[in-house]
């Protein structure tokens, strides 16, 4: 039984209201959360920063908004997805503001580990979001919240404006303000997510920690993790790696490149929405082979080398086709992972949904610095499409042998659930 299905007095508008606010304060996070990516190549160039230099700042946010996904979830658990929300979104603004007082590499990195909560939202708003609807919703409804991913093509097409016209610390104090009011609207116009709610009214102790956890002796939450790895940290991976991937095998422009790289980005979140549709009424599991089998297919045309000349290879036209069926299905993927946790851990969404989101998040941070030093070690380009091919591969077998095994437990006990 879901949490929902425990708590069934719900006001008339109320989903609808947490859903739509919800998504826009996530969309508000994520274009924070990015907002290094287009900042940073002005502080790299003021402080005159190495490669490495340069990579470990545009990861920071990334790799603390990942980590803290797991702590905020639980959060959430115990205190309300209203409050933590809402101190998730003040703290970030707070550390956003400081940035653009920062003056030292030292500084900025610091102050990138505050901009890193704007990431962990995510974990908050799945376990805020989920009980509010029933079961057969919960799909079409965190796929919508999770295409707030958007943000991040609003940073970079909206942060080169203000940078041009104000400079960066402008950008900072902007989206720190945006941030702020977000947190304000959000906390005056949302209330208390209904499982909340319903421990508070009934009285009931949070859970301890041992019991929180507990669901991550289960391998599947794991293997949900890989799907999310893939999914999510591969999509992240990719439009940070795309703009260099097109300049250093096709030759593009960097200004051509980064547009291509932004127009990846948007439909790989707005998809996710229709992602969890497809969830909802075909089931996640046949989403998540969908996208499993399409996306090896397609990280396999990949892999084969560009074209060059009069050779054969991978023309950018079909680079780029091939590319956008990729985001389009991590997107239904995407949506998929997170409409399983909540109908397989009704009572631990914030603790699963936490580490799926902390193992999405950490793929965004390692696969781009995987994809740099195979080129280094291999000198080829395409060498990022095979790793992603291989870890695609590997999540395939892997569902597929714990589907049958599923499956054959089902034939000698019926009463056993559903992948």
């Amino acid at each position: 039984m879901s949490i929902s299905e425990k708590t069934p007095s719900i006001a008339d508008g109320e989903p609808a209201k947490a859903l739509w606010i919800s998504t826009t304060a996530f969309t508000v996070c994520f274009a924070v959360w990015t907002i290094f990516a287009i900042i940073g190549v002005r502080i790299k160039q003021e402080l005159g920063l190495t490669e490495a230099q340069f990579g470990l700042l545009v990861g920071t946010p990334v790799l603390t908004g990942s980590l803290i996904r797991i702590v905020l979830g639980i959060w959430t658990s115990r205190y309300g997805g209203r409050l933590v929300y809402t101190l998730t979104m003040l703290a970030a603004a707070v550390a956003t503001f400081l940035l653009s007082y920062a003056t030292t590499y030292t500084e900025m990195l610091i102050a990138g580990l505050g901009v890193g909560l704007a990431g962990g939202s995510f974990a908050v708003g799945v376990a805020y979001v989920s009980p509010f609807f029933p079961p057969e919703k919960q799909g079409t409804a965190l796929g919508i919240f999770g295409a707030g991913n958007v943000g991040a093509a609003v940073t970079k097409f909206a942060a080169p404006f203000v940078l041009i016209a104000w400079g960066w610390q402008a950008v900072a104090e902007i989206w720190a303000l945006a941030l702020v009011a977000m947190a304000v609207i959000f906390w005056f116009t949302t209330t208390d997510d209904p499982a909340f709610r319903d421990r508070r009214n009934r009285g009931i102790a949070p859970k301890s920690l041992r019991q929180e956890f507990a669901p991550l002796k289960n391998v599947q939450v794991w293997r949900f993790s890989l799907y999310y790895f893939f999914a999510f940290g591969g999509f992240v991976a990719l439009s940070l790696w795309l703009p260099r991937y097109l300049v250093g095998i096709y030759g593009f422009d960097l200004a051509t490149a980064g547009m291509i790289a932004a127009a990846y980005s948007i439909p790989g979140s707005i998809f996710r929405a229709f992602g969890g549709m497809l969830s909802d009424k075909k089931g996640a599991r046949s989403v998540m082979y969908w996208m499993l089998v399409v996306s090896a297919v397609a990280t396999l045309i990949l892999s084969l080398p560009a074209a060059t000349g009069t050779g054969f290879g991978i023309t950018p036209a079909v680079f780029i086709a091939v590319t956008f069926v990729l985001g389009f299905f991590m997107s239904l993927g995407k949506a998929a992972v997170y409409k399983h946790i909540p109908a397989y851990y009704p009572d631990s969404v914030g603790a699963v949904g936490g580490i799926v989101g902390m193992v999405g998040g950490l793929g965004g941070f390692v696969l781009p610095i995987a994809f740099g030093l195979l080129k280094d070690i291999t000198g080829l380009w395409t060498s990022c499409f095979m790793l992603l091919f291989v870890v695609v591969a590997v999540s395939l077998v892997w569902m597929h042998l714990s589907v049958r095994q599923i499956d054959r437990q089902k034939l000698s006990t019926p009463a056993v659930a559903a992948a």
